[in-house]
């Protein structure tokens, strides 16, 4: 895998209400892949690279953060609606 890239954008916050709330998510990647996961918690390695940690229906997940290519809340009140991340900027 690449270097890890940090985000300049406010995309924690999002992160952070999506696992206070364990909204489950439909998860797209740079790569092309998809997920349907449970947002549980965020959390730093040792070496700075920062992953979001999920529930999927085959168990536990983390997926590093410069890997995301967009979010969608599928909860029907969520505080959200799809988030798309591109390099430097985010989109809502």
């Amino acid at each position: 895998m690449n270097a890890y890239q940090p985000l300049n954008c406010d995309l924690h916050d999002y992160l952070e209400i999506a696992c206070l709330r364990g909204y489950q998510l439909d998860i797209e990647l740079n790569d092309g892949a998809r997920l349907l996961a449970k947002a549980l918690t965020t959390r730093t390695s040792s070496d700075k690279e920062e992953f979001l940690c999920l529930e999927t229906a085959d168990g536990p997940q983390e997926i590093r953060l410069d890997q995301l290519l967009a979010v969608t809340p599928l909860d029907a009140h969520a505080q959200f609606g799809r988030v798309v991340f591109q390099g430097d900027v985010c989109s809502f």
